[in-house]
C-alpha cells in the first residue's frame, strides 16, 4: 500500500490523529461489507474516501457515525478507543455526518432544523432568538450565509446543504464526514463548497469527502485513501497521482475516462418539439417556448443551471407533466399530452430518468420484478391476468449478466443494491427494449467511475444502432463528452444549440449564465484540450 507524505504546508503538531480505525469489519448476512480496514484522519486536513458503489465507503462511514456496530476493530477518538451505539454518540464526541440524502424536515424553518433534537429552552419555552443568533454567528464564521427564518423546502439545494453543515457545527462537531456532497449542487455552488471546506481545514476541522468525482479530489484533498470490496486498497497523493491511475485502484482495472465514439451519421428528424410551454409544480413557467429536434443517430445533450427547466422539458416529453401550448411529435406522431404508456409503446422510447427511487424503481420490488416495470403485462411475462414468474426470473438472470448488475439474486429487493447498481438495473430495463427514443436524464448521477465508463459505452452504442438520444445532465463534462450537439437552457428556454466541434467550456458557461456570446466567440470557439 503505498502511503502519503505529510503535506509540506501544515505544522507537525497539526498532524495528529483526530479520528482512528483500527481493523474494522462489518459482515451482513452473506456480504463481507467491510474487511479490516486501517484508516486515520487527521486535525486539519481532507481525506477523500474513494471507492465504487458498493465498496463499503458509506458503511464505514455509517459505523463511525454510529448508525452500524462493528463486527470487529475499534473506534479512536483522539486517541481514545470509543464505543458508539447512536449517532448521539457520534456527535458527542464531536463527529458531525452531511448525508447524500439532506436529513431535513422540508415545512419546518431553518433555526428548528437545526436545533431538532438539541433544543434550547428558556422560561419553558424554546429559545429560537439565542439559537438564530448562533446561527447567523456560525454562518458569517465559515462564510456560508442562511437566513434562520427561512423554510427549508424554499431554499435551494445548495442553501439545505448549508444548512446541514452548519447542524453539525451549531453541535460541535470537530469531524465532518460529507457523503456525496457535490452530486446535487451546480458548478458554481460546488466552488462555494470547496471554499467552506477549505476554511473550515485551516480552523483545525476534519473532513472526509465520499465522492466520485476524480477532478473533484485531485481539486480539494489533501489525502485520498481508495476502497475496493470492503477493503483498503491503497492511499495516494493528490499531488503526484492522476485520474486514470485513481480510477484503477478503484475498479482493479485499467478504466477508459474518455469516451470513445465516432462522428454521428444523423438521419432523418425522429423527435421535433415545438414552442412548447410548461409550469412547474409551484404553477410558475418553467418552458417558455422550448424548440428542439434530435436525429436519430444522434446525441443531443441539454446543458444547464438546474432549474432553469430541464426536469420539465423531461417530464412534458414523458408524460408525467402536462404542456400548457406547444406539441410534441414522434416520428410525426403527435405526443402531445399523451399517457406515458402510449409514448412508451407507440412512440417507442425509454426513459432514464432524474430521480431513479421515485420514476425509475420501486425499492421494494425485487430485481426481477424492477426489471420488468412497464413491461409485465406483455408476453413472455404474462398470459391474461397470470404472471409468468420463471419467464420474468430467466429475464433478470440475462439482463443482470448483460449489464453487469451486481446483485446476491434476482430475488434481492431493489433498494439493497448499491446506487451504481440501481442504476445499471434501470438502465438494463429500459435499454434492452426495442426503441427508436432514448431519453436519459441525469444517468451517471451520483455512481462510480467503473458504472459511468459502462452506461457512457451503452449511450453509445444506442446511438450508433440509430436511436435518437436526448441527454439531459448538469455535469458539464458528461454533456461534452458525449453529445455530437449540444442545446443550452436558460431560464426555460433554449438560449442556442450548438454543434460539439463549436462549443467550447467557456462558450457553454457563459449560455447557461444567461450571457449571449457575440457571433464571432461562438463560432470560432473550437474544444480545447482540456474539454
Amino acid at each position: 500500500m503505498s502511503r502519503l507524505q505529510d503535506a509540506p504546508d501544515r505544522q507537525d503538531g497539526d498532524m495528529q490523529a483526530k479520528l482512528e480505525v483500527r481493523k474494522i469489519t462489518k459482515l451482513f448476512p452473506g456480504v463481507v461489507a467491510n474487511k479490516e480496514i486501517d484508516l486515520t484522519l487527521r486535525r486539519g486536513e481532507i481525506l477523500a474516501l474513494l471507492g465504487e458503489n458498493g465498496a463499503g465507503k458509506s458503511t464505514l462511514m455509517n459505523i463511525v457515525y454510529g448508525l452500524y456496530q462493528p463486527t470487529e476493530g475499534e473506534i479512536l477518538v483522539d486517541g481514545r478507543s470509543v464505543q458508539m451505539q447512536s449517532p448521539r454518540d457520534a456527535i458527542e464526541l464531536g463527529i458531525g455526518m452531511v448525508h447524500q440524502h439532506f436529513q431535513l424536515v422540508p415545512v419546518m424553518s431553518v433555526v428548528d432544523n437545526i436545533m431538532l433534537g438539541s433544543e434550547s429552552v428558556s422560561k419553558g419555552l424554546l429559545d429560537r432568538e439565542s439559537v438564530a443568533a448562533h446561527i447567523r454567528e456560525l454562518a458569517e464564521r465559515y462564510n456560508m450565509p442562511v437566513d434562520p427564518n427561512a423554510i427549508i423546502e424554499d431554499l435551494p439545494v445548495g442553501f439545505q446543504q448549508r444548512v446541514e453543515i452548519l447542524k453539525a457545527l451549531y453541535r460541535q462537531a470537530d469531524v465532518l464526514i460529507l457523503d456525496e456532497p457535490t452530486s446535487v449542487l451546480t458548478p458554481q455552488e460546488i466552488e462555494g463548497l470547496f471554499s467552506v471546506m477549505e476554511l473550515l481545514r485551516s480552523q483545525g476541522k476534519a473532513i472526509i469527502f465520499i465522492t466520485h468525482k476524480l477532478k473533484e479530489v485531485l481539486r480539494i484533498a489533501n489525502r485520498i485513501a481508495v476502497l475496493r470490496r470492503g477493503e483498503l486498497v491503497g492511499e495516494a497523493d493528490p499531488e503526484s497521482v492522476s485520474q486514470e491511475e485513481l480510477a484503477a485502484m478503484m475498479v482493479g482495472r485499467k478504466v477508459t475516462l474518455e469516451v470513445e465514439k465516432q462522428p454521428a451519421a444523423a438521419g432523418e428528424v425522429f423527435l421535433q418539439i415545438n414552442d412548447l410551454h410548461a409550469t412547474n409544480d409551484l404553477g410558475e413557467p418553467a418552458l417558455r417556448g422550448v424548440s428542439l429536434d434530435v436525429r436519430g443517430g444522434e446525441i443531443v445533450g441539454v446543458a444547464g443551471v438546474q432549474g432553469n427547466g430541464q426536469t420539465e422539458l423531461v417530464e412534458v416529453i414523458t408524460g408525467l407533466r402536462p404542456a400548457a401550448a406547444g406539441a410534441v411529435h414522434m416520428n410525426d406522431l403527435d405526443m402531445t399530452n399523451a399517457p406515458p404508456r402510449r409514448i412508451t409503446e407507440e412512440g417507442a422510447i425509454c426513459h432514464v430518468p432524474e430521480d431513479r427511487h421515485l420514476y425509475g424503481m420501486v425499492d421494494a420490488y425485487s430485481v426481477a420484478d424492477n426489471l420488468v416495470l412497464g413491461s409485465y403485462y406483455q408476453r413472455p411475462f404474462s398470459t391474461g391476468l397470470t404472471m409468468d414468474q420463471q419467464a420474468i426470473a430467466q429475464h433478470a438472470e440475462e439482463l443482470v449478466q448483460r449489464f453487469d448488475v451486481r446483485t446476491p439474486s434476482v430475488r434481492t429487493a431493489g433498494a439493497s443494491l448499491s446506487g451504481g447498481n440501481q442504476q445499471k438495473m434501470v438502465v438494463a430495463r429500459e435499454f434492452s427494449r426495442p426503441i427508436r427514443l432514448l431519453i436519459a436524464a441525469q444517468p451517471t448521477r451520483g455512481i462510480d467511475v467503473g458504472s459511468i465508463e459502462f452506461i457512457h459505452s451503452q449511450v453509445v452504442a444506442k446511438r450508433d444502432e440509430g436511436v435518437a438520444v436526448l441527454l439531459v445532465s448538469y455535469e458539464l463534462d458528461e454533456i461534452m463528452a458525449l453529445s455530437d450537439r449540444i442545446a443550452v437552457m436558460f431560464n426555460g428556454r433554449i438560449s442556442a444549440v450548438l454543434p460539439r466541434n463549436q462549443a467550447s467550456r467557456a462558450a457553454i458557461g457563459l449560455l447557461m449564465a444567461g450571457v449571449q456570446p457575440d457571433s464571432h466567440h461562438t463560432a470560432a470557439a473550437e474544444p480545447t484540450e482540456n474539454d
